[in-house]
């Protein structure tokens, strides 16, 4: 059962978060990209969707530091590619249960809603980093190559299996 959460005492208006992709895109505004976000410990991971909400492609990388300053460039980002919403990777167990991961995604949520009017949709991620990790392998990339792409790669899969969903839905 997806329900919305949404959070007071923001100067703009708060943003929502989802894992109903029907009332994602409700939420969203009909036109514009989407970013998808692998959230680490160390790093976020961004894909950028085209403007048909069709294909996912890396975006960058950001070093964690401080929230503040992290969702400062997640947003200037939204804000010069004109997204109209987030699509969250949420780190759920193999048996579908939440941890620890998964609890700081949901945070990092709701605190991107006091920040931002951009829906959220919060989407199984599941072995993606593995897949990425994999496809690194038979691409025949150097450890230290992988290291550097791996998350806005991992971010890609979870912005392509939300946007083939949505499309679906549409």
């Amino acid at each position: 059962m997806a329900t919305f959460m949404s959070q007071s005492a923001s100067p703009a208006t708060p943003g929502r978060t989802t894992e109903d992709p029907q009332e994602f895109i409700a939420a969203a505004a009909s036109s514009g990209r989407l970013i998808g976000i692998d959230g680490g410990t160390k790093t976020l991971g961004l894909a950028l969707s085209d403007v048909t909400r069709t294909i996912a492609s890396a975006l960058e990388t950001i070093r964690r530091t401080k929230f503040s300053v992290d969702a400062a460039r997640l947003l200037a980002l939204a804000d010069a590619h004109g997204v109209a919403g987030l699509v969250l990777g949420l780190p759920r167990n193999l048996d579908g249960t939440e941890g620890p991961r998964a609890q700081a995604t949901r945070a990092l949520a709701r605190n991107l809603n006091k920040l931002s009017p951009l829906p959220i949709l919060l989407w199984d991620e599941r072995l993606t980093t593995v897949e990425a990790e994999r496809m690194l392998i038979d691409a025949d990339q150097s450890r230290k190559r992988r290291g550097e792409v791996i998350d806005k790669l991992a971010a890609t899969i979870i912005l392509q299996g939300a946007l083939d969903r949505l499309g679906r839905q549409r």
